[in-house]
């Protein structure tokens, strides 16, 4: 008998998505679509698609993550048996007013090859189906609602692009409530930066619970750890507002977890902003509100909302 061709969701297309570290962005992230957002708000979802027809063959700006892109999609030309990086793009326009999208990542050179459009309704089912490991969004609902769906989510803030441009990635955490849980983050709002400092003393060696980008950093290493360290296309950096003696524990929590993290910025609570433009931050994830508006003055910055928030 005849062997049939090979269909979506045979091992080998599992084994592939499995050594893939998969993003998927909204349109709204990738592209400058404030114009047209405006209408959509203000005169609604007819008024969008005319006016996204009657621009079709007029290409869009970049967005504040459309750096972050290239330079995920350009590790493909990288270590041949590195992790692939695929980037799924997902809109709630409809297919036809999404066109021009399209158009647009031709143009750049953009390899995306994948995405979903709604129609005005949530993609969040389709950030599941295609197994992303990290959704970042214009839309701080679209967000909150994959964050309670366990996947590791940010909004993307107006911010400034990078002053000093490199063709290496450079991926800037913060710690508790992004790559670690919120419990110890909790302490300190209830009980005062002592009774902060007194537990995670006490609990030095014991390593912290993981945070909601606890699995994307998981797959970032692996992709990292398929270059030379000494010529790495990526550098991480975690950037926390924690300071000696809570430094210990987030040390060995790293060393438990068997990740890596190229730079550790312990700042006591000094604005980040310029340490994050001195690392040279392609983005940063915090979940401060006071953290990301000093960020987002230097580098592109994205929001991790704490569930309840």
């Amino acid at each position: 008998m005849a062997s049939r061709p090979r269909q979506a969701g045979d091992a080998a297309t599992i084994e592939r998505s499995e050594s893939t570290l998969v993003v998927a962005i909204s349109s709204r992230a990738l592209f400058d679509l404030g114009d047209s957002h405006v209408l959509f708000e203000r005169e609604g979802v007819d008024a969008f698609a005319r006016y996204q027809i009657a621009r079709e063959d007029e290409l869009l700006a970049p967005g504040i993550a459309f750096p972050l892109v290239q330079k995920l999609l350009s590790l493909n030309r990288g270590a041949p048996d590195a992790p692939h990086v695929e980037v799924i793009l997902l809109s709630r326009n409809s297919a036809d007013t999404g066109l021009r999208i399209f158009n647009s990542i031709e143009h750049y050179g953009l390899d995306i090859v994948r995405a979903a459009f709604t129609r005005g309704e949530s993609t969040l089912p389709y950030v599941h189906a295609f197994g992303a490991h990290l959704f970042l969004s214009a839309n701080p609902e679209s967000v909150a609602q994959a964050l309670s769906a366990g996947i590791a989510a940010a909004t993307i803030l107006p911010s400034k692009k990078p002053s000093r441009p490199s063709d290496q990635l450079r991926i800037a955490f913060d710690g508790d409530a992004v790559l670690f849980g919120d419990e110890s983050e909790r302490i300190s709002e209830q009980g005062g930066i002592d009774a902060f400092h007194r537990n995670e003393s006490e609990r030095a060696t014991e390593p912290l619970s993981g945070g909601p980008f606890r699995n994307f950093l998981d797959a970032l290493h692996r992709l990292q750890a398929a270059f030379p360290s000494e010529n790495a296309p990526i550098r991480t950096a975690l950037v926390t507002a924690r300071s000696a003696p809570a430094h210990k524990r987030v040390i060995l929590t790293l060393r438990h977890w068997d990740v890596r993290i190229d730079e550790a910025l312990f700042l006591g609570g000094r604005p980040k902003g310029p340490f994050l433009e001195a690392f040279g931050a392609d983005i940063f994830f915090d979940d401060s509100a006071h953290n990301v508006e000093s960020a987002r003055q230097h580098v592109a910055t994205a929001h991790v909302p704490r569930r309840g928030s």
